[in-house]
């Protein structure tokens, strides 16, 4: 389980860091979207939203690529993988499986540090 672990964290860190970069460099040619996706990529474009976005990617990326901070990369990557669902699944479904694989690797990644988000599933806390 200790290989697929590893194998999934780096994986999922060529993928962010890859397509991060990709977001300031423009290296890989992606087609031009259409429809409610083109306004939707417009807006976030337009709002340099995305280059929160596209940085968010290159240090989660990084981070699990390091093998630092394997938690906080995840706390990073986590609603950006919810955000590329939502977009593929509502307005572009052909790029819905690479988001797929992305999820995928993020749980086996989630499951081998699990124990570092222990506070957040708990169902009462103590108040201070």
């Amino acid at each position: 389980m200790k290989l697929v672990t590893t194998i999934s964290r780096i994986l999922l860190g060529l993928m962010f860091l890859i397509f991060g970069l990709n977001g300031f460099l423009h290296f890989i040619h992606q087609p031009p979207p259409t429809g409610l996706a083109l306004q939707y990529l417009m807006v976030l474009s337009e709002s340099h939203y995305m280059t929160a976005v596209f940085l968010l990617q290159v240090i989660g990326g990084a981070l699990l690529l390091a093998n630092r901070y394997v938690p906080l990369a995840l706390v990073l990557l986590g609603p950006v993988i919810v955000n590329i669902l939502l977009y593929h699944t509502l307005m572009a479904p052909a790029g819905l499986p690479p988001g797929a694989v992305a999820t995928v690797l993020w749980c086996i990644v989630f499951s081998s540090v699990r124990r570092a988000f222990a506070g957040v599933f708990a169902a009462k806390t103590e108040v201070v």
